[in-house]
């Protein structure tokens, strides 16, 4: 079995935010038809306690953390790209440090989902920024992004083993 975690805050008041993007392309890949036994999840936890909610379900799914897709947002990449990476995440990321601590690796692939967008002469801080909803513009980027991501990682879950 495979395992794809979108990872995002839970609530109606983050659902359309920048840390939020991974439910967003979660909401996304369950309209796909993927093949084979691929199981896809909303963290159900807070960004920062990610770890403790997809260490308990890569256990009750005896997931290996090489069958494990973490779909996260990241600052390192501009809105409207996006990475799919073995064993490469962002630099700093409190969710992803959360799940490398609670499954004491970082060999899972991550599916890094660009988000910023900040203007380079009054840039706020990642960790404001990340919380704050996406406008209408960032909102078609994203919905093009999502589906470019669907279809790489449909072809990724597709030829891994």
């Amino acid at each position: 079995m495979k395992l794809v975690v979108g990872l995002g805050n839970p609530g109606v008041e983050y659902q359309n935010t920048r840390h939020s993007v991974g439910f967003l392309v979660i909401d996304e890949l369950k309209k796909t038809k993927i093949k084979g036994d691929v199981l896809f999840c909303k963290s159900d936890l807070f960004m920062n306690d990610s770890g403790d909610f997809v260490k308990k379900l890569s256990t009750k799914h005896s997931v290996l953390s090489t069958d494990l897709y973490i779909v996260h947002d990241d600052l390192d990449i501009p809105l409207g790209s996006f990475k799919i990476q073995f064993a490469r995440g962002p630099k700093d990321h409190n969710g992803i440090k959360s799940i490398d601590e609670k499954l004491g690796t970082k060999e899972y692939w991550h599916i890094r989902i660009g988000v910023d967008n900040r203007p380079l002469d009054n840039r706020p801080l990642g960790e404001e920024y990340v919380l704050q909803n996406f406008t209408d513009e960032e909102n078609k980027k994203l919905g093009v992004v999502s589906k470019e991501v669907c279809k790489k990682l449909a072809t990724l879950l597709a030829n891994t083993n």
